[in-house]
């Protein structure tokens, strides 16, 4: 079966099955079989949801997911590409970075208004696109008029009396313009410039300190203070296509409806948001007494009427979280998802685990990708002429290499593939350039005299892989 194409327009879910998602991911994604299947379910219950009667429809709640396995496996690229593939918007958030209410830090609504902000960027970016060939036009009409301004009506002449003098340099005028507007589509008018005249918007500096915590209301003071104080106009001199970018740009900017492209953001976060919450294991752990650490099972409270559903408000209006999913992941080394508090386990009833990475694992992680590593390298390096190849027994001393590593020191995952393959080619993307001989074959003998000195000494290799 072929997969099908991710393109910048919003796919059709009704046309992607579980195992058409799972296929698709399977594109970015080496192993975690679990976890795509888990994801696939949740994002075609989002369309199954839609088809419901309305009654009906707003019963049924997102089954939050817990991803649970070591770093590096794969667990943000899924969410990631899921939320790419749905054109849900999506956000990824530290949950170990905010602070329970009243302790200096972001707290947990900041989420959800990150979130409305992204998609309303995401609205906004699709309306523009969708009237960029309009708002062009346009903006080559104003920039024809500053390059030859209309010329001034005749004194006395009434429009429909029917002079044939007065259509003379209407005429000419129009004749012209249609001259220039040909040079300016063929390029010829590149070297001329303009005198525009642009709106400096002055918005106020340092309204509030940069405290945690207070970065909703320096939003709202800075968006007030800056209507109050609008910005003066300016003449600015431009090279024409920098004046009809800029023209194209405001035109762009008066055909779209922001109100209503607000309106449509609001119900893809509600309806489609997806929050991605990392490190959720680092928040786990029942506070008994005092310690560093600024209560974490307060933060678990916080989290917990945004998971469950509540209404955040926003500066564009409020926010109903109920069917946003939720998925959290983290490496549960030390503390356990039933560390817990019971009411935000209760709210993430599907649990998956992710495998760690086995050497065959990190081999087709280096080939089978649509931007694997691999191919990467040889893109990067075939800039400089270099044709780099790769051999199968190559590839797989690599891969070796890399779960040696992981094993003796910090299991990083995937992520060793990267310090590996740097200080296995820092020699090349050096010196690569001046050689005579541009071709250049990795093997399993040139992998393990390259890193020989760095793998045996384990010292050395915490350092450098």
């Amino acid at each position: 079966m072929t997969h099908p194409a991710i393109d910048p327009e919003p796919l059709n879910l009704n046309s992607l099955t579980p195992r058409q998602i799972v296929e698709e991911l399977n594109r970015y994604v080496i192993g975690q079989k679990d976890a795509k299947r888990m994801v696939a379910i949740a994002l075609r219950n989002r369309w199954r949801r839609q088809q419901l009667s309305p009654d009906l429809r707003d019963e049924v709640m997102p089954k939050n997911i817990i991803m649970i396995g070591p770093t590096g496996v794969g667990k943000t690229e899924i969410a990631r590409r899921l939320a790419k593939l749905a054109q849900a918007p999506f956000i990824k958030v530290e949950a170990s970075k905010f602070t329970e209410v009243g302790y200096v830090g972001r707290d947990v609504e900041s989420i959800i208004r990150d979130l409305t902000e992204l998609a309303i960027n995401m609205v906004k970016t699709h309306r523009l696109e969708a009237v960029q060939h309009k708002a062009e036009q346009h903006g080559e009409e104003r920039l024809l008029d500053l390059l030859l301004p209309p010329p001034p009506p005749r004194p006395g002449f009434t429009e429909g009396t029917g002079e044939t003098a007065t259509s003379t340099p209407h005429d000419s005028h129009e004749t012209t313009r249609s001259k220039l507007r040909l040079q300016l589509r063929e390029g010829k008018l590149d070297e001329r410039t303009v005198e525009m005249e642009t709106q400096e918007r002055r918005l106020p500096v340092g309204v509030i300190s940069n405290a945690g915590g207070l970065d909703e209301l320096e939003g709202n003071l800075r968006d007030m203070l800056g209507g109050m104080f609008q910005g003066k106009k300016k003449k600015r001199l431009m090279k024409v296509p920098e004046a009809l970018k800029h023209l194209a740009q405001e035109e762009a900017q008066k055909l779209i409806d922001m109100d209503d492209a607000v309106r449509e953001a609001i119900a893809k976060v509600e309806q489609t948001g997806i929050v991605f919450l990392d490190e959720i294991d680092k928040i786990a752990g029942r506070e008994r007494t005092a310690g560093p650490d600024v209560s974490r099972e307060g933060v678990q409270r916080d989290l917990l009427p945004i998971v469950e559903g509540c209404t955040v408000t926003t500066k564009h209006g409020p926010v109903l979280t109920d069917h946003i999913l939720f998925i959290a992941a983290g490496a549960f080394h030390v503390a356990k998802p039933s560390d817990l508090i019971p009411e935000l386990q209760g709210r993430f009833p599907i649990r998956v685990e992710l495998s760690p990475l086995s050497k065959d694992d990190f081999v087709r992680i280096l080939t089978e990708p649509k931007g694997a590593l691999v191919r990467q390298y040889q893109a990067l390096l075939a800039t400089e002429g270099l044709a780099v190849a790769f051999t199968k027994d190559g590839l797989e001393a690599i891969a070796d290499i890399a779960v040696q590593v992981n094993e003796r020191t910090e299991n990083i995952g995937a992520r060793r593939l990267f310090t590996i393959m740097e200080r296995l080619l820092e020699h090349i993307s050096f010196a690569g350039a001046e050689w005579p001989d541009k071709a250049v074959n990795i093997t399993a003998e040139y992998v393990r005299d390259r890193l020989k000195d760095v793998v045996k000494d384990q010292d050395l290799s915490r350092y450098i892989l």
